[in-house]
């Protein structure tokens, strides 16, 4: 039937954060950067960052977080070193349909 999902693929909704670098961010930065790193490298461990990384351009990051609202994935971004230090000083956020692996699914 037209539409439908094959066998064995999902759809996990997730969040698409791009967090927008302040003007300054080229100097606040590195006095943070290794706690910021190592926050994300526990959050994908742990499952609730599927990806994160920035643009060359130093204009945003892109982070696909696993939460179960807006508001939660919202708070994930803020508790970073990043937006405390106001690197990030700007958010958007979207949901996002990702297709995977229907035994990709992390479980609520």
């Amino acid at each position: 039937m037209t539409g439908e999902i094959p066998d064995g693929l999902a759809i996990e909704r997730i969040w698409v954060v791009e967090a927008t670098y302040g003007p300054d961010a080229a100097e606040r930065r590195p006095a943070v950067r290794a706690q910021h790193l190592a926050r994300i490298a526990e959050l994908r461990d742990s499952g609730t960052i599927v990806e994160a990384g920035a643009f060359t351009d130093m204009s945003a990051s892109l982070i696909l977080v696993r939460a179960q609202s807006e508001e939660a994935a919202l708070a994930v971004v803020e508790a970073d070193i990043y937006f405390r230090t106001q690197v990030w000083i700007g958010f958007r956020i979207r949901a996002f349909g990702r297709a995977v692996r229907s035994n990709e699914i992390q479980p609520d």
